[in-house]
C-alpha cells in the first residue's frame, strides 16, 4: 500500500465471484497490496464464499459489518452475528467456510488478512489447492 485508503463498503467496486447458483460479491479495499489484504464481502441468503478451505501462509479476520454468518470450522460450526469477530491461523485448524443461514437478509462482511506471498491454499477434505503468487494464481491436485 502506498497511499492513505478510505472505501465505503457501499460504493467501493464490487466484483462478482463464485460459480453457478453461488456467488457472491467481493469489494477490494486495497488494490495495491503488500503486507495486507482486505475486502467487504457480500453473501445472499442461503449461500456461501469461497470455499471450505485454509492458508499456508495468511492469517484471516473477519468481522460481522450486517447479518448473520454460520461457519464451518475444524472443530464444528460457530455461529456469528453483527459486530462479531472470527481469527483464523495459518494452518488446518484455520480452515474456514463462510455461510449466510438468514432466508431474507443479506450478510456483509470485513476480510482482512495478512498477504505473504507465495501462499498455498488448501480446500480442505479435497486434493485440491491453488498457489497465490504475486502475478497469479495456479490451481493444483495432488
Amino acid at each position: 500500500m502506498k497511499e492513505i485508503i478510505v472505501k465505503n463498503n457501499q460504493t467501493a467496486d464490487a466484483r462478482i465471484q463464485g460459480e453457478g447458483e453461488n456467488q457472491f460479491v467481493v469489494r477490494q479495499i486495497i488494490d495495491d497490496v503488500d503486507k495486507c489484504s482486505a475486502n467487504f464481502v457480500e453473501v445472499d441468503p442461503g449461500k456461501y464464499a469461497y470455499g471450505y478451505h485454509y492458508h499456508e501462509e495468511n492469517e484471516e479476520v473477519f468481522y460481522i459489518i450486517s447479518g448473520e454468518a454460520s461457519v464451518k470450522t475444524e472443530k464444528g460450526a460457530v455461529h456469528l452475528k453483527q459486530g462479531d469477530v472470527i481469527c483464523f491461523p495459518a494452518d488446518v485448524n484455520g480452515s474456514h467456510v463462510i455461510s449466510n443461514p438468514s432466508k431474507t437478509e443479506k450478510l456483509v462482511y470485513l476480510d482482512v488478512g495478512t498477504a505473504n506471498k507465495p501462499d498455498i491454499v488448501h480446500f480442505t477434505g479435497t486434493d485440491a489447492g491453488m498457489v497465490v503468487s504475486h502475478k497469479d494464481v495456479f490451481h493444483f491436485t495432488k
